[in-house]
């Protein structure tokens, strides 16, 4: 009889500790974005979380061709902050710590780099979202959107 009330305590014991999960509020951009206005191929793709990473894509077809592509994370560091992490045209990868999240809304943030220092994504409805990088250059504020619709991924 003793074993029981120990047995209890021991399977308990992970979820006493168990930490929430960084990714389950940008866990709805999982899935394949078109990117609204732009020529047919150029998406956004966003696997769903899994082992504390999101991994992603993009590119960008003009002329028929591909212009821009970029490779792209979010995981949380080990001290549990989410980042969205940047390849662009496969370059070095580069961080933006979380600044701010709400419901539907991430913004990612690094100072220190040239353009952009922000990232941030947006729900808009059920089937869309709001992709937008800004940051200074030459000491005005420039920003580009990348509007985005839920379509099927291939």
């Amino acid at each position: 009889m003793k074993l029981l009330p120990t047995l209890v305590l021991a399977a308990s014991a992970p979820f006493a500790q168990a930490q929430p999960d960084p990714l389950t509020p940008v866990a709805w951009m999982a899935g394949c974005w078109t990117q609204t206005g732009r020529e047919p191929g150029s998406v956004e793709q966003w696997m769903a979380p899994a082992a504390g990473v999101m991994l992603g894509m993009a590119r960008i077809v003009k002329g028929g061709r591909v212009t821009e592509f970029e490779f792209m994370q979010l995981r949380a560091d080990a001290d549990g902050r989410l980042s969205f992490i940047a390849q662009p045209q496969g370059r070095a990868p580069t961080a933006f710590p979380l600044r701010s999240q709400g419901e539907a809304e991430a913004v990612f943030e690094n100072r220190d780099h040239d353009f952009p220092q922000r990232v941030m994504y947006r729900r808009d409805g059920s089937a869309g979202m709001l992709a937008r990088i800004e940051g200074e250059i030459n000491g005005k504020v420039r920003g580009i959107d990348f509007a985005m619709q839920r379509t099927p991924c291939p």
